[in-house]
């Protein structure tokens, strides 16, 4: 994948530009939970940023024309491959498990027999390392320095072949896929973005307004502290959630293009400018849930959906917890507030998912098939039919029905200047899990004592990065 200077990042994606190919509608054509883990020969983080931003101005365009295209826009391949194919997929809880079998389930080779094997999505990424030296013919991952990584240690396959088979997917996705050798190693499938999520109904009962700067957040904190909700959920388990809010305290603060070069490693950790982010955090950790490190994050959301807790930072995924039509319904979200009017809100996280081959599959051919199959419009489709919680990432997916949530994710992107992964998806594999998912851990534990702990990550930042 061609890299970036950090400082670039995708801020020459103007407000204008991304408008131009969003249309009002056609937004809603474009880019799930995230985890931890990586380590290499580092390309720019920024360059991954920034092809997200684009994925989501080219894919939007086109999908302006297709909104009422009929389910099967884009055929699944010619039948060809024979033999079992095997799927190893973290797509364990039951809304995304239901939703990736009906995608199996329409693949049209009937000659080929997919077998899906599940685990436990954090269990999956915390152990891929070692998983992908016995995989599964595909495997469930994530775009950019994630899949770029794995794809430089040769852990995944080369399916350059298969983006010739693939129609409607922009240059901007295929540039998210691309390695470091400019060879293909991932199918995109969806995206979502990250964003503080509420329950409308709650807002409407209590008169509370959607705070824009961070002083009127601090003041809703304050006005739901006082009506007895616990204003901000605080879940952790996994190490994983809470560097989205680090990420979002970061960027508002610092801005985009500190946010990358830092990701990247070539800022210090204890520089103030990262000092103060963990100051502002300290801010809303008495109007956090207790027991952060302890909770899941799908706990989180039952805390969300029965009002015992106002706002929840996290992914539209969130929605794929609620069975109830009315549930999802009364679930909005709304961009991190602004810390410093200088940055505003303009970058927001919106991470691609999708899918890589094993470097060495059992049955080759079928994988290819099937990914050319996972990258076309119909499946796509028949995924989020089951699950309406993302964004198709092919542009000829129909967008007749996307709910509300995920027409406002696709403007909620197309409009933002700048756009990152997330913390997990933006730096070095083995950094993020190794060394920030215990470093905000610890922080959430006991805030005081972020000095000693800014100094420990230093250290190990100049250890994994000069490796």
């Amino acid at each position: 994948m061609s890299t970036i200077n950090p400082s670039e990042g995708s801020s020459d994606l103007t407000r204008r530009r991304l408008l131009a190919g969003a249309g009002v509608a056609g937004v809603g054509a474009v880019l799930a939970a995230c985890g931890s883990s990586k380590t290499a020969a580092p390309a720019s983080t920024a360059g991954t940023t920034a092809t997200t931003a684009a994925a989501v101005t080219t894919t939007a365009a086109a999908a302006a024309a297709t909104t009422a295209a009929p389910a099967a826009t884009t055929a699944a391949p010619k039948a060809g491959a024979k033999g079992d194919l095997t799927f190893g997929s973290n797509f364990s809880n039951d809304k995304p498990k239901a939703a990736l079998q009906a995608l199996v389930d329409g693949f049209g080779n009937k000659d080929v027999k997919v077998k899906v094997n599940t685990t436990d999505h954090n269990t999956f990424q915390d152990n891929i390392s070692q998983y992908l030296q016995q995989p599964d013919d595909i495997i469930s991952w994530f775009a950019g320095y994630r899949m770029r990584y794995f794809a430089g240690k040769g852990l995944v396959g080369d399916i350059s072949d298969v983006w010739g088979k693939m129609d409607g997917l922009g240059d901007s996705f295929k540039k998210a896929a691309t390695g470091d050798d400019g060879k293909q190693y991932f199918v995109p499938m969806y995206y979502y973005p990250w964003g503080v999520h509420y329950k409308k109904s709650v807002f409407a009962d209590k008169g509370y307004k959607v705070p824009v700067t961070w002083d009127e957040f601090l003041t809703l904190c304050d006005k739901m502290k006082g009506d007895k909700i616990t204003p901000l959920v605080a879940a952790n388990d996994g190490k994983w959630p809470q560097m989205g809010m680090f990420d979002q305290i970061n960027m508002r603060t610092n801005g985009y293009d500190f946010h990358v070069s830092l990701m990247a490693g070539k800022e210090k950790w204890t520089d103030d400018r990262v000092v103060q982010v963990f100051k502002n955090w300290e801010k809303l950790i008495p109007y956090q849930q207790t027991g952060v490190n302890g909770r899941k994050w799908e706990e989180g959301a039952a805390s969300l959906g029965a009002k015992e807790a106002g706002m929840y930072l996290i992914g539209t995924f969130l929605t794929g917890q609620y069975k109830a039509q009315a549930d999802i319904d009364d679930i909005d979200f709304f961009a991190f507030p602004s810390i410093d009017a200088k940055y505003g809100q303009d970058a927001v996280e919106a991470p691609i998912d999708g899918f890589m081959m094993a470097a060495k599959p059992k049955n080759p051919e079928a994988a290819k098939e099937f990914l050319a199959y996972i990258g076309s419009a119909a499946a796509q489709e028949s995924y989020l039919k089951v699950d309406p919680s993302a964004v198709a990432a092919n542009s000829k997916a129909s967008t007749a029905g996307y709910n509300a949530l995920q027409k406002k994710s696709a403007d909620f992107v197309g409009k933002a200047k700048q756009i990152s992964q997330f913390m997990d998806r933006d730096t070095d594999p083995e950094f993020a899990s190794k060394v920030m998912g215990d470093a905000i851990a610890k922080f959430l534990d006991d805030p005081k004592t972020i000095g000693d702990t800014l100094k420990s990550v230093e250290e190990k930042k100049l250890t994994i990065f000069n490796k």
